[in-house]
């Protein structure tokens, strides 16, 4: 299967040259990249349930910048949100997480796969 489609159209954007996976990997990856965020899921992967206050409490961050990256993992589908006022709670979307998982294996495994740099 080509990377890219061969064929080339004036109404084609950016986004038609690249497959859900490929799209999906990539907005997973943007979410990982950040160590704020990671230290995120690494707080969440050692509760059930976490509480925004909570989470406040244990990174070195404003409350304001802790919403921002639980945003950006949310919205990534990598945490779920439940918002009962006056509490917010978070916790790993574990289907996501794994379907995560087996695309970012997949990349890896697809370029170790192809090693072909003589660097």
């Amino acid at each position: 299967m080509p990377i890219f489609p061969i064929i080339k159209y004036e109404w084609m954007t950016k986004s038609d040259y690249f497959s859900k996976e490929q799209e999906q990997t990539a907005r997973m990856a943007k979410a990982l990249a950040h160590p704020v965020r990671i230290a995120i899921l690494q707080l969440l992967k050692s509760k059930s349930v976490c509480y925004h206050g909570d989470m406040a409490e244990e990174l070195p961050i404003a409350k304001s910048t802790l919403s921002q990256h639980l945003k950006e993992l949310k919205d990534a589908g990598l945490i779920l949100g439940d918002i009962t006022p006056p509490t917010v709670k978070y916790c790993i979307h574990k289907e996501n997480w794994l379907k995560a998982k087996k695309l970012l294996d997949l990349l890896f495994d697809e370029v170790a796969l192809n090693d072909s740099c003589q660097y």
